[in-house]
């Protein structure tokens, strides 16, 4: 998973139901005389490459100022009393939004070394709750983690990496109670239900248990940078000794990982920098062997390895295959002077991933924009693809842990259909859909939607594919309110996906658009290469030429297109209103990377080093002045602005609540219109928001009553 993009994904989607679409109310007009806070000015001085930017809001990194934590209070109280008559109707919204979900819910069970495992909710609960049944579904359950429990007396909970021993009698699981992603492993006994003495903090949540169930490898985090630098074996018999440094990540722009094969014969170390991937690794049943190398790092050599037999298959960008390739090699001779190549480099179609298993394996291909799941038994007798309708669906391989299962799972929804699982029989090509997410609105019907893939022209000729969804009664003009979305960095791909939340929105009148923008790969590897480095500002401009298309081709108009984006999609966020504030009525930035130079240029910062290769070193002259000429904080004029709605988390570790202040503090001072401008900083929690199951739900309230109010829907 990409740094900065974990965030986006539970803000990207937004779908909920309403009746009286077409209905138009007033808009609650702000009261102009309650004044925003004024940040004090306390000029710093950057100096670098001869150029010196004056910082008059740099003293807001100081998390421990009072001052400081007195301004985001002063900010967050602003925007309470602003919003106060809208109080009732978030609260409206938010209900509105939790009856959509089930919440006595649970996840299709799968079978996985003796045990079928499901994760449940109950009604009225937060959190999770994880059980398994021996043998059989008809079993009596037995609870490993009771999630509610857990997390009562913190104001954040997470609990990730739930890991079962290979001998089925204990359970490696990790917390985090600060939201910092900085979690502490503990080790649970299955037998006497007894947490043992296991106590490793500062990891990243995940590990991996040798074949003996007694040694177990976890990641170390560097307690400032928060980069994963550091693999440890740890002997659960002896917990109280001191653990073992397998291996320590020198390079700090590489972050490192330890995973075991699907096979479970391998346990991989891999390296991985934006550009650079190295692995290395072991028999799982000898954990205190020395890790071999399966090919050394080279510059701009990226591969991933997956265990069949005697040989490793990997995925690679080999001799400039930029969509990716498939070699395989032998374990023991596994430099790439010997690996053959199994499905060359293709022009047409990007090579995402590949699911191995005992009789066959599965490629997760992409070809003009949309996702295939492509088939090949190992004996050569079947090659063929999961047949899939439509261009607007996101398709993805669900969890498949059993190697032996001739059966495979799938995930499938679109911006008008929930999201089902579906089991594949490989042999028989039929398949059974196991679960279709449910939406508790009996009024909802994906026949009542209209989804549809546009294709816009962006100013250097390439073309932008736009997914649109809206409801049917609902006519695309010049009055229309369209919510515009993007994300467009680290090749993350934003797939059209269905989100319940988004309803409330399309049954209002809302059209929804993701603009699927160069910086991601949603039409393959060089529609990433063409928006990061120095070829960022393709990312913008195509946001931006999206917007105008749908501008000028009637679906939407200036006084009614708003624009989101979150983190580095925040960014996005940032340069738009810059470049283009005319266009949008409002602009919601959430957790938004903003301070991009400043923040690129302090190695201490998480993240920073890791991410050279994404924005470029602005260490070096040629990057400085390329960031320095798109990053929003920097470029912050006297203009009029959009209305602007800010959010930031406290502890956030990947985009520091001071980026998304320092921006606001200087929109303020400097901007020329008299536009709504808030920024909400949630003090409890860091880059995802609230950590329960329904207090995100709230979060995204705010957001919909945000946008609403300007289009006079607050019903």
């Amino acid at each position: 998973m990409k740094p900065r993009k974990s965030f986006l994904l539970f803000v990207l989607y937004f779908s909920l139901i309403i009746a009286n679409s077409c209905q138009k109310f007033t808009p609650m007009v702000y009261d102009n005389s309650i004044l925003p806070p004024k940040a004090d000015k306390t000029i710093y001085q950057h100096k670098i490459h001869d150029d010196i930017r004056l910082d008059p809001y740099y003293w807001l990194k100081d998390r421990d100022n009072p001052e400081v934590i007195d301004y985001l209070e002063r900010e967050n109280d602003y925007y309470q009393k602003m919003t106060a008559e809208q109080e009732e109707i978030k609260e409206d919204l938010f209900e509105e939004l939790k009856g959509r979900i089930k919440e006595d819910d649970s996840s299709v069970p799968y079978f996985y070394n003796g045990y079928w495992y499901i994760t449940r909710f109950e009604k009225n609960k937060q959190y999770p709750i994880y059980i398994r049944k021996k043998d059989s579904l008809s079993a009596a359950e037995e609870i490993l983690f009771d999630c509610n429990g857990m997390a009562k007396n913190h104001k954040y909970f997470s609990l990730v990496g739930i890991n079962v021993s290979p001998d089925n009698t204990k359970v490696a699981y990790a917390v985090d109670t600060q939201s910092r992603r900085k979690y502490t492993i503990f080790v649970k006994d299955l037998v006497t239900k007894q947490r043992l003495e296991t106590k490793i903090e500062n990891t990243t949540g995940g590990s991996t248990w040798a074949s003996d169930s007694e040694h177990l490898f976890y990641v170390h985090k560097n307690p400032n940078t928060l980069r994963s630098e550091a693999i440890y074996r740890h002997n659960i018999l002896t917990p109280n000794q001191e653990n073992y440094l397998v291996y320590f990540e020198k390079d700090e722009t590489f972050s490192t990982y330890v995973s075991t094969s699907k096979s479970e014969a391998y346990i991989f170390i891999s390296s991985h920098s934006t550009l650079t991937s190295e692995y290395q690794y072991i028999k799982a049943n000898e954990p205190q062997a020395e890790f071999k190398i399966v090919q050394e790092r080279i510059r701009k050599l990226e591969y991933y390895v997956k265990h069949y037999n005697d040989e490793f298959y990997i995925l690679t960008n080999q001799n400039g295959s930029d969509n990716f390739e498939l070699v395989k090699v032998p374990i023991e001779k596994s430099d790439q002077t010997n690996w053959e190549v199994i499905i060359p480099h293709r022009e047409d179609i990007l090579l995402e991933d590949i699911e191995i298993f005992k009789d066959y394996y599965v490629l997760t291909e992409r070809s003009e924009g949309l996702t295939r799941l492509h088939i090949i038994k190992w004996d050569g007798t079947s090659d063929y693809y999961i047949p899939i309708e439509g261009e607007t669906y996101s398709l993805y391989s669900a969890y498949n842990p059993n190697f032996s299962s001739t059966k495979y799972r799938y995930g499938h929804s679109s911006l008008v259909l929930p999201r089902s699982i579906n089991e594949f029989d490989i042999d028989a090509h039929t398949q059974d859909t196991l679960k279709i997410q449910p939406v508790m609105d009996r009024t909802f019907d994906s026949k009542n939607y209209v989804e549809k893939r546009l294709w816009a022209t962006a100013r250097d000729g390439a073309k932008i594919p736009v997914s649109l969804v809206y409801h049917k009664n609902t006519e695309p003009n010049s009055n229309t309110p369209l919510l515009q979305y993007a994300y467009g960095s680290y090749g993350s791909t934003i797939d059209p996906n269905f989100s319940s939340t988004r309803l409330s929105l399309l049954n209002r009148g809302f059209i929804f658009a993701i603009a699927h923008i160069r910086g991601g790969e949603y039409m393959g590897r060089k529609w990433y290469e063409k928006g990061k480095l120095l070829n960022k500002k393709n990312t913008f401009d195509d946001f931006i030429d999206v917007s105008k298309y749908l501008i000028n081709n009637n679906y939407t108009s200036v006084s009614h297109l708003h624009a989101y984006g979150g983190s580095a999609g925040g960014l996005l966020m940032g340069v738009i209103v810059n470049e283009a504030p005319e266009l949008y009525k409002s602009v919601v930035a959430a957790v938004p990377f903003v301070d991009v130079l400043t923040t690129m240029l302090d190695p201490s910062i998480p993240l920073t080093t890791f991410e050279y290769d994404e924005w470029g070193n602005p260490n070096e002259l040629e990057y400085y002045n390329y960031i320095k000429s798109y990053s929003p904080y920097d470029n912050v004029k006297a203009q009029d602005y959009p209305n602007i709605f800010v959010t930031a988390g406290f502890h956030d570790s990947q985009v520091q609540y001071w980026e998304p202040a320092k921006w606001v503090a200087k929109l303020r001072d400097i901007k020329t219109d008299q536009n709504i401008l808030f920024l909400d900083t949630n003090m409890v929690a860091g880059h995802s928001g609230n950590s329960g199951r329904f207090d995100a739900l709230k979060e995204t309230a705010k957001t919909f009553v945000f946008l609403l109010n300007f289009e006079g829907k607050l019903n």
